[in-house]
């Protein structure tokens, strides 16, 4: 009978043990790819480059604690935000696995009053959660299901959100696959709640004309920049981009072609 008595406690005390290190697993470094902190002056710079000019100075910039989420770096007066994610709102999109948090993502954008309080919440409450160790494949489950019940609202009037950043490296097309890719493509994002292609006549992603995107509540129509324009930003943030090539090889831009 004591035998018996001895195998249950121990037989008890494995499983118990093997939850606990299963629970212990989940948030290793390992399991949860704790991403590495850009430099603070870099992170500030490539958030500010998502913005043109005339509103780098007074905007809003945040930069990401990797213990808390997304904190302000600099409080600013007409009313733009701007910031760097490293897990972008395109990470819950799709039916593939979030099996980690990449350590290569760089989405510089930038949002308007209105879009700080609708679309940019799915960014900052994604970072606090990942913050808090929240698994991957969790936190898209709860993204995902939030976005089906209509916990994040659509803007409440038309406005802007600028992406205009030298860089961007980011899912390539996150309905259908994981891959990533980097690219080198200034654009400007006007919101277009419930907004289809048929209904602006929208071209396809990289050319010269708008597109939609994300169709739905959430809806972007995308303008991109000209190539002029996009000439000019490459050379206004060339320190800027090689200092980010050092970093990581992953954020080197592939040449252009002709060069």
């Amino acid at each position: 009978m004591e035998m018996i008595k001895v195998q249950a406690i121990a037989v008890i005390a494995g499983l118990l043990f093997s939850l606990a290190a299963g629970a212990e697993d989940k948030q290793t470094p390992k399991a949860m790819k704790k991403i590495e902190p850009l430099p603070r002056d870099l992170e500030i710079q490539l958030a500010m480059s998502a913005l043109p000019p005339h509103l780098r100075d007074n905007a809003t910039v945040y930069v990401l604690n990797l213990d808390k989420g997304f904190e302000v770096a600099r409080k600013g007066t007409n009313g733009f935000h701007a910031f760097v994610a490293r897990t972008g709102d395109d990470a819950f999109r799709g039916s593939w696995p979030l099996t980690e948090y990449r350590d290569d993502i760089l989405y510089p954008i930038s949002f308007d009053n209105a879009g700080s309080k609708a679309q940019m919440r799915i960014f900052f409450d994604a970072a606090e959660m990942q913050a808090k160790g929240t698994p991957p494949g969790e936190l898209k489950r709860i993204m995902q299901d939030r976005h089906k019940a209509g916990y994040y609202k659509a803007p409440e009037r038309a406005g802007i959100s600028y992406m205009l950043s030298p860089i961007l490296r980011t899912y390539d097309n996150p309905e259908e696959s994981d891959r990533v890719v980097i690219i080198n493509y200034p654009h400007v994002m006007y919101y277009a709640p419930n907004v289809s292609k048929d209904d602006i006549g929208g071209g396809e992603l990289g050319g010269m004309y708008p597109f939609i995107i994300l169709p739905g509540p959430h809806g972007y129509m995308i303008q991109p920049l000209d190539l002029t324009e996009r000439a000019a930003i490459n050379k206004e943030y060339e320190e800027m981009l090689a200092r980010l090539c050092e970093i990581k090889e992953e954020w080197c831009l592939p040449e252009e072609k002709g060069q």
